[in-house]
């Protein structure tokens, strides 16, 4: 099974900004793997956090790794040995995901129906970075019109302080009004002092919000339980629970976890994190990171699996290089292609 690679820069329609920073695009690496005449893809988007913060980081480590044999192998096996080897987690998403692919197109199935899966999920979230009250109101109603979506995910945690954020998402109360159709979510993306989380969680389920997400920094867990307890809002973790085996620290202390692809290394340990939720009683999540349509097909193909979806990327992306899953009446459905579905717009222009 030879391996290959190649990087496209993805620009962000509208720049996102979080309590960590902003991003305006991203270099994303690409990973295809190639045997018995067919190609599998996976999708890199880089992460600090994730071990890779650029695309050659995640190529290096891919290259030092990856040996011609593991084709032989059981993804879930080549998945063991890579994290292992301790390769980035972004970049081992993007091997996994091409394994998954490559399967899928073996077995000329799309990758939901080997899971056992429908298409019927949970309508995506829409992501709305932080910006001043002026800015939301004017990109608010064009998110809304274009994507049709049902839920609108709500960046806080500003660098300015708790008094930013409520003016930020007063802003955009006032433009929703009071549509019964529209429901809002938060994510401070570890912005809060606990203090503040405790007292933002109460101003916000007044307000109707259905969750609060990563309230407090990565590395702060210990403080969980205080905000758990009495809680006016679900909480659930995203940074806090990157694989299967975190999910067992936190079962006392939040209703929910939020799994991303790049951050756990791909489809197989996905697969884990949710029977392993499910085992506890905790819900699941499936978020993304700067990702194209081409990862965020691969998490269509478990979408069914989760209580709440938050895979809009790519609808941020005025240069998306894939075709695949399309946004329907708000819900980001995969097609019926094998694999993830996802393909290369300019290989489908050649054809």
């Amino acid at each position: 099974m030879k391996i290959q690679f190649r990087t496209h820069h993805l620009n962000k329609l509208y720049p996102l900004r979080i309590s960590r920073g902003t991003s305006t695009g991203s270099d994303n690496l690409y990973v295809g793997l190639t045997m018995d005449g067919i190609t599998g893809w996976g999708e890199m988007s880089p992460g600090i956090s994730e071990k890779a913060s650029t695309p050659q980081i995640g190529e290096d480590a891919l290259k030092e790794f990856w040996q011609p044999a593991y084709g032989q192998l059981s993804i879930h096996e080549v998945w063991d040995k890579a994290r292992r080897a301790d390769v980035p987690s972004c970049a081992l998403a993007a091997l996994d995901i091409a394994l998954w692919d490559w399967f899928g197109k073996k077995c000329n199935q799309p990758l939901y129906r080997i899971f056992g899966l429908s298409k019927k999920m949970a309508a995506t979230s829409v992501t709305i970075g932080i910006n001043p009250p002026d800015v939301v109101k004017e990109r608010v109603p064009e998110i809304l019109e274009r994507t049709q979506s049902k839920f609108l995910k709500i960046k806080l945690g500003s660098p300015e302080g708790t008094e930013a954020d409520q003016a930020m998402f007063e802003a955009i109360k006032e433009v929703v009004g009071s549509r019964k159709d529209l429901a809002l979510r938060v994510d401070a993306n570890g912005g809060w002092s606990p203090d503040e989380a405790i007292a933002m969680m109460k101003w916000l389920a007044d307000r109707g919000v259905e969750y609060v997400e990563q309230p407090l920094k990565e590395g702060e867990e210990k403080h969980l339980p205080r905000l758990f307890e009495n809680r006016p809002l679900p909480i659930y973790v995203d940074e806090s629970c990157r694989f299967s085996e975190n999910i067992p620290n936190w079962v006392d202390s939040v209703d929910g976890v939020n799994l991303k692809l790049m951050k756990c290394g791909g489809l197989t340990e996905a697969l884990r994190i949710v029977a392993t939720a499910r085992a506890h009683k905790v819900k699941v999540m499936i978020g993304c990171m700067s990702e194209s349509t081409l990862s965020i097909s691969a998490g269509a193909s478990i979408g069914a699996l989760f209580d709440a979806i938050d895979l809009d990327s790519q609808l941020n992306i005025t240069n998306d290089p894939c075709s695949g899953a399309t946004l329907t009446d708000g819900v980001v459905l995969p097609n019926d292609l094998p694999g993830h579905g996802a393909v290369f717009i300019d290989q489908e222009e050649e054809n």
